[in-house]
């Protein structure tokens, strides 16, 4: 069973040219669906039914799983049944009346200028770790990027003198430009630290664990919550949330809806237009608090 996800995992990759993200998703959501069907007695993901994954579905609503996360096995299910009917492994498609539950879009949280200034200003930049962090969250900042997208950068996709990067996904390529702050603080990295956490370069990603190794998320996201906790900041801090912050405040400030569609990377303008929804939630709570006839 394992095998056939494996395969599939790569078949993702290299046909479809799916982002890290999906690849890592898509896999954990069906070794999850698995587990679940091998306990049922269900070994060959191949010998799957419409019923055993209503069933499946049933199990995730009663266990109380995000309709997010329902709704991105669902996604998960129907791509790898669609790839086993190529690959000729089924003769009929079990997912092909399987709907994901309806995802409500909540309004993101965002940090005002001021918090992300008190955020970016916590890294200690007489260390070489400081620099380093300070750098990371001021080109995350500065460009909308994804986590994944950050940790991945190679030196090759960083123009610092023209100041933007280049940013591959899904066989995308996008150019994103960054302003001087996080040019300065990029600087500062490559003179301070840079050398210090990769001795010789040895690692061709453009920023790097204390072990001079790629960076996981999950590493990165616990030297966010540490900023944000000395900060005193107690919104609750994802590691998107300063991508979510970037994109809302280039539209409070005149930005036109595609530019930033473009620096994000959204294929559909409506995931873009959440953040005009987000402007429009803080318009209205301080109207809220501040109109005389509520």
């Amino acid at each position: 069973m394992d095998g056939t996800i494996e395969n599939f995992v790569i078949y993702l990759h290299d046909v479809k040219k799916t982002s890290k993200n999906t690849e890592v998703s898509y896999e954990r959501d069906l070794k999850k669906a698995a587990a679940y069907f091998k306990d049922q007695g269900i070994e060959d993901m191949c010998e799957i039914s419409e019923t055993n994954l209503n069933s499946y579905m049933l199990y995730l609503e009663r266990e109380k799983f995000a309709p997010s996360t329902v709704s991105r096995s669902v996604a998960a299910m129907r791509t790898f049944f669609q790839y086993l009917m190529k690959e000729k492994r089924i003769v009929q498609d079990p997912s092909e009346h399987l709907h994901p539950p309806k995802v409500e879009k909540k309004v993101p949280e965002i940090l005002t200028v001021e918090e992300v200034d008190l955020l970016l200003s916590q890294p200690d930049t007489r260390t070489a770790k400081g620099l380093r962090d300070r750098a990371m969250l001021e080109l995350l900042y500065a460009t909308g990027i994804r986590v994944s997208e950050l940790i991945h950068l190679r030196g090759s996709d960083l123009h610092l003198q023209m100041g933007y990067i280049t940013c591959s996904d899904e066989g995308r390529e996008r150019i994103i430009p960054f302003g001087n702050a996080a040019k300065r603080a990029l600087e500062s990295y490559f003179k301070g630290a840079r050398e210090k956490l990769c001795p010789g370069g040895a690692c061709e990603y453009l920023f790097t664990n204390c072990s001079g190794s790629v960076m996981s998320r999950q590493g990165f996201w616990k030297v966010l919550k540490g900023y944000a906790k000395a900060a005193g900041i107690t919104k609750d801090i994802t590691p998107h949330t300063l991508r979510h912050s970037f994109a809302a405040h280039l539209i409070q400030n005149g930005a036109d809806l595609r530019s930033v569609q473009e620096m994000m990377g959204h294929s559909d303008i409506a995931t873009t237009q959440m953040y005009l929804n987000a402007e429009l939630y803080k318009m209205k709570d301080t109207y809220a608090k501040a109109h005389p006839r509520k």
